[in-house]
């Protein structure tokens, strides 16, 4: 296809140079700033025959390519289904762990009032910005956490919540739904 002393450029490139020598599917150029460069024969385009242009182009296959510029997603071992235009839910962790860099010194009433405090501030916010839905992950434990922020959410006359995704969660998060009034 190519031809020692064929000018031809590089797809994808602007780079523009000779043919040195060819080997296989590969071609050794001489580029205009007198590098020499190695490119597989489906890179390169033949600028001496003009017909052999649409030969090049008809030999690209868009399908290919992107497939290979495509970023693969990544697996996940539970599948989901979703609405098409639902929208993942914020999620917000209560552990301890995730609230202050160090417990030491903190009674088990102040953990718990930390946390719940924090829930009532999330529950706030997702009000005054219409989020209709957030989760909350508690975990399980002995269930005073659970039961403290089903207390919180039960004062809240417009949510509605539940026990979390369990394939997700496990048994250790909560699901809130805000009922949006009409403004």
């Amino acid at each position: 296809m190519f031809n020692k002393g064929d000018n031809v450029s590089v797809l994808d490139e602007a780079i523009n140079g000779v043919v040195v020598s060819v080997k296989d599917k590969e071609v050794t150029i001489e580029t205009e700033d007198g590098f020499m460069m190695t490119f597989f024969v489906n890179e390169l385009l033949n600028m001496n025959d003009s017909s052999n242009l649409m030969d090049s182009i008809r030999r690209i296959n868009r399908d290919e390519i992107a497939k290979e510029k495509e970023i693969p997603k990544p697996r996940s071992f539970v599948k989901e289904r979703k609405d098409k235009h639902e929208r993942s839910a914020p999620e917000f962790d209560l552990h301890i762990e995730k609230l202050v860099p160090n417990k030491q010194g903190m009674s088990n009433y102040d953990i718990l009032t930390l946390q719940s405090e924090t829930a009532k501030r999330h529950i706030e916010f997702a009000i005054r910005n219409r989020i209709p839905k957030i989760v909350f992950i508690h975990g399980v434990g002995e269930g005073v956490l659970k039961a403290e922020l089903d207390f919180l959410l039960g004062r809240y006359d417009n949510i509605a919540f539940q026990e979390g995704n369990y394939q997700k969660y496990g048994q250790g998060a909560t699901e809130v739904f805000i009922k949006q009034n009409s403004k």
